[in-house]
């Protein structure tokens, strides 16, 4: 069974995100992130299951709740599919570190309430990695990288546990 990421772990823009580094390079695209034939599904389990099947066919099973994604330039380059960001979010993916992002799977992202952030991180797969969205940095071991710092407005967003969330939350304050 896989694990989403509960939401207080990132609720208040003063909170960090700890995990262990899985690390992917440049172009990953939507397709390796969640392959198409699992896309007439809306089960988030079936997303979970074959999260980052594309590339690394087990990672599924090794992921645990919280760890990082670090990639290179591009990450979520491809497809408008919105199932990317919740496989990694359902698999236990506690956020996405990248260099740059595809600017879809960047907004897709934050609708559905998956933290990320654009940093240039040097790290080894398995490394311990905190991030600060808030500040917009990522520390690993001795070293903080400064990243492209989130406006308040996305974060309230993700704090919220996404867009749907987030409109609730904003009707009922008006209601």
């Amino acid at each position: 069974m896989r694990y989403e990421v509960p939401l207080k772990q990132v609720r208040g823009l003063d909170k960090v995100i700890k995990g262990k580094a899985w690390i992917f390079g440049d172009d990953v695209d939507t397709d390796v992130i969640i392959p198409g034939k699992y896309l007439r599904t809306t089960d988030m389990q079936v997303f979970a299951d074959h999260a980052m099947e594309g590339i690394d066919p087990y990672f599924s099973n090794k992921v645990s709740p919280g760890d990082i994604i670090v990639g290179g330039n591009n990450f979520g380059c491809g497809s408008s599919r919105e199932q990317a960001p919740l496989a990694l979010k359902h698999a236990g993916v506690g956020c996405v570190v990248a260099k740059s992002f595809g600017r879809i799977f960047f907004r897709n992202s934050i609708n559905v309430g998956l933290p990320l952030i654009e940093a240039d991180v040097e790290c080894e797969k398995g490394d311990e990695v905190e991030v600060n969205l808030s500040e917009g940095t990522v520390k690993v071991a001795d070293r903080t990288y400064t990243g492209q710092q989130i406006p308040d407005f996305l974060l309230e967003i993700l704090n919220d546990g996404g867009l749907v969330e987030h409109r609730k939350k904003q009707q009922r304050l008006n209601s």
